[in-house]
Formats: C-alpha cells, structure tokens, sequence
C-alpha cells in the first residue's frame, strides 16, 4: 500500500461518515432552503461510493492499464459533476444573500448566465477528445471551475461581512468553502512543486492538506445543520 492510498483510505474513514451525517442532517429540514447544497451533498456521497471501487482496483492491480483506464474515466467524470455542483452552490448562495437587493432578479441571471458561458467557454478551450486520457484536458478545466467557484464565493463573503443583517449559516457555508478553495490552492501548488523538483514529501503534504480541507469543510457544513440539541426545561 503505497503512502498516498493510505492518506486516500484515512480520507474515506472519516469523509464518507461525515457525507451520511451531513445528507441526514440536510434531509430534516434545510433541504428546502438550500437545494443545492444538498444536492452536492447527495451527489458527494453518490461519486465517492462508485470511486471507492475503481480506486482499490487500480491499487491492488498497478500495471493493469484497463483498470487505470477505468478508474481515471471515473474520478475525472465525478470531478467535473463536483465542481459544476459547487459552482451552482455558490451561485445559489450569493442569490439567497442578495435577498436586499433591488435588481435581484437581474443579478440572479447574470451570474446563470456567466457562470453557464464562463464553464463553457473553459470546455471548448481544453476538451481534446483525441488525447488518450481524460486527465489531460479535464485537469485544466476543473481547475477553471474551481478557481471560478473560488472568486464567487470570496464575493459572497465579502456580500455578507458588508451586510448590516448578517445571516450566520451563510457565513459558515461560505466561509467552509473558502477553507476548502484554500486548502486545494495550497496542496496543489505543493504537488506542482514536488513534480517540479522531484521531492516526493511535498505531494505527500499537498495530498494530506487537500483531504484535511475537504473534511473540515464537511464537518462546519454538518454542525451547520445539525439540529441543535433541545435544552431541558427547568
């Protein structure tokens, strides 16, 4: 078992338990005010139990080049559904916030629309459907996703620090991201470094900061909605 998977298997010990909680804790109630978000949730959990799997496969047979094949179609085609997923979480988002704005219709197309032209645009400009591997061009384009996703969401924060009525669960949904848009940034730059410099220890570190990120997003989402425990009545 190489130190990666292992990093890989902590990460679902921890991650998939904290998907159910999260999903369960959604389906009380707060589903219905944040749609998306539970939508991602559901679709989480969804991508990470088929990637289990194909991932275990690919570790036990390394040299197998169908089941390496197998494995990169799946995780790429779930990364690209996460981050088109997160993308209309925060969109939704900056469309509840924006509750006081008087064009508010107006904003809520334009950031549709935008974010629609702004996805497809990055697609037509990486897909290469001639290269063997989806890695090739999917790398660049969830990448865009992701940064774009990360520049809304930093607006959403900044809409609702600067806003007098300030809702707290959208401040932790949005800052939750913003630790996970961080903690991808970091362990990316850290895997980029490591390929550079051939310094295996720093992709180790990017891979571990990623996960912890991940995870620490789940668990401020799930104490979000995790219905407070009533306090007995003197």
């Amino acid at each position: 078992m190489t130190a990666e998977f292992a990093i890989q298997v902590c990460g679902w010990l921890v991650g998939v338990p904290l998907e159910f909680l999260l999903v369960a804790a959604l389906l009380r109630g707060e589903y219905r005010r944040f749609p998306f978000v539970f939508a991602f949730a559901c679709a989480l959990l969804v991508t990470t139990l088929v990637g289990i799997p194909a991932n275990v496969n690919y570790v036990l047979h390394p040299h197998d080049p169908q089941l390496y094949r197998h494995f990169a179609k799946i995780y790429w085609i779930n990364e690209g559904i996460l981050q088109a997923f997160i993308l209309a979480v925060v969109i939704s988002l900056i469309d509840q916030a924006a509750t006081q704005v008087r064009s508010r219709r107006l904003v809520r197309a334009a950031l549709i629309v935008g974010a629609l032209l702004f996805a497809g645009i990055s697609f037509a400009a990486h897909y290469r459907p001639a290269l063997k591997y989806f890695g090739y061009w999917m790398t660049p384009w969830t990448r865009d996703l992701s940064f774009g996703s990360a520049i809304l969401d930093l607006g959403l924060w900044t809409l609702l620090i600067s806003s007098r009525r300030g809702d707290r669960r959208l401040l932790l949904i949005s800052g939750a991201l913003g630790m996970q848009f961080t903690g991808e940034a970091i362990g990316e730059a850290l895997q980029n470094l490591s390929i550079a410099q051939t310094v295996h220890s720093l992709e180790l570190a990017g891979s571990i900061i990623t996960m912890l990120a991940g995870l620490a997003c789940l668990y401020v989402w799930w104490r979000t909605f995790r219905p407070s425990p009533h306090r007995p009545q003197d």
